[in-house]
């Protein structure tokens, strides 16, 4: 884990454990998805400490400041070291989970 220098957005973002693969997060970014510091970014983006990233999987949205960067994915206490996603943003996820939580069950016929 390195507190300077730059990384490829694709490779941060499985690192981080946000996609389970550097694929995924490709195709995410390609799908506009993940945009840094309010822009639509590409795979190749570097992304350095103090990057503001909005990364939406429906139906949740993960706007997070990027702490450090690492090129190699680790267990999900390292992961987590990677980033801090800001008060807001953690305040909608939980608003929206109790919201469907809420809701009744799905009826099939």
């Amino acid at each position: 884990m390195s507190q300077e220098g730059a990384l490829r957005l694709d490779k941060w973002l499985w690192a981080a454990r946000f996609f389970r693969t550097r694929a995924l997060a490709a195709e995410a970014l390609g799908a506009g998805r993940v945009s840094v510091n309010g822009e639509r970014a590409k795979p190749a983006k570097a992304v350095k400490p103090g990057d503001t990233l909005s990364i939406r999987r429906p139906p949740w949205e993960h706007v997070v400041v990027v702490r450090a960067v690492s090129g190699q994915r680790g267990s999900a206490a390292v992961a987590q070291a990677l980033y801090e996603e800001t008060a807001e943003s953690r305040a909608k996820r939980e608003s929206l989970s109790a919201e469907m939580k809420a809701l009744p069950p799905p009826v099939f016929k």
